[in-house]
């Protein structure tokens, strides 16, 4: 048998916890009584905790009773993990990751091992919302900001809420064979493997800054004119600088070079279209700048791994 424990915390989303243990459940229905997981929550109080969408979830046991190692030890996200530090649990879980064979979080639960130091040299990931946070918050950690799960060492972390599931998949596949895996996501109806990553669930574009400068003056002209031709010359002449100034201010403030806001600008307007309208893919290339219909599968695919009409089946 093995032994999996989910940590509870105030404010842990609900979904993080029920999404990886319902897998772990149900493979356990495919599975001898002696291959069986056996699932443990471990909360931060005593009684009830309150999870993130009200519900009030009881603990198996409190973290002073959990004194064991468990084979697979997560802590799920939500609020409670990325708003507070929880420091017994901090404290408690610096002694349970030497006790376990393996530990994770699933999506923002990513905070509180940072905050526990036990994100320090590893690949790690988070949800796609939080990722800068997570690489300025713990910046010896490796942050990888497309990946749906990211299995570093004995260290495992998931993307957002339901990538737990995802998560639990592989973790299930590794225990016990793909065909074990398979079953379970047909019993959830999910998908076994994941078409693209996290992007094609995340805007590549943060939101223009509100204030006025040379540069946003500039992001919101091109916002404005998708449709049109655009190089760096160009766009350095909207802002009245040099090409080598403007390459080089633009990059300062927007963490990205004007190609890239230009390139990502483009895709974020052909998803929109992709996602809200019926037009064909022509005349979606077309508005979003792209010139062609190769052109915007190429990028597509490079940047959210799906083509353009795989996106539109999935997200419209």
């Amino acid at each position: 048998m093995k032994t999996v424990a989910m940590v509870l915390f105030p404010g842990f989303l609900l979904l993080d916890m029920a999404g990886p243990m319902e897998v772990f459940s149900i493979a356990n229905r495919y599975l001898a009584p002696a291959d069986h997981y056996v699932l443990t929550t471990i909360g931060t109080e005593p009684g009830a905790l309150r999870a993130s969408n009200g519900v009030n979830v009881q603990a198996d046991l409190h973290i002073d009773q959990a004194t064991q190692g468990y084979d697979l030890l997560l802590v799920p996200g939500g609020p409670g993990a990325y708003n507070e530090k929880h420091p017994p649990l901090l404290n408690w879980l610096t002694g349970a990751v030497n006790r376990a064979g393996r530990y994770g979080s699933i999506c923002t639960g990513a905070f509180v091992l940072g905050h526990a130091g036990l994100l320090d040299g590893y690949r790690v990931t988070t949800h796609w919302h939080y990722t800068e946070r997570l690489i300025k918050g713990f910046p010896k950690a490796t942050v990888e900001t497309d990946q749906i799960y990211v299995l570093d060492r004995n260290l495992i972390t998931s993307g957002g809420v339901t990538a737990g599931i995802d998560l639990a998949l592989a973790v299930v596949a590794e225990d016990h064979g793909k065909k074990v895996a398979q079953d379970v996501a047909k019993v959830l109806l999910v998908v076994m493997k994941r078409q693209g990553g996290q992007a094609q669930f995340s805007p590549l574009m943060a939101t223009v800054a509100p204030h006025e400068t040379p540069i946003t003056r500039v992001q919101n002209y091109v916002l404005e004119h998708l449709d049109e031709a655009f190089c760096i010359e160009r766009m350095a002449g909207l802002a009245t600088m040099s090409a080598r100034h403007f390459t080089r201010v633009f990059a300062r403030e927007v963490n990205m070079t004007p190609m890239e806001f230009l390139q990502n600008a483009r895709i974020d307007r052909a998803r929109s279209l992709l996602e809200t309208s019926d037009l064909p893919l022509k005349t979606v290339a077309f508005k979003s700048g792209f010139g062609s219909v190769r052109h915007m599968r190429f990028l597509f695919g490079e940047k959210l791994g799906l083509t353009p009409s795989q996106y539109r089946e999935q997200f419209s």
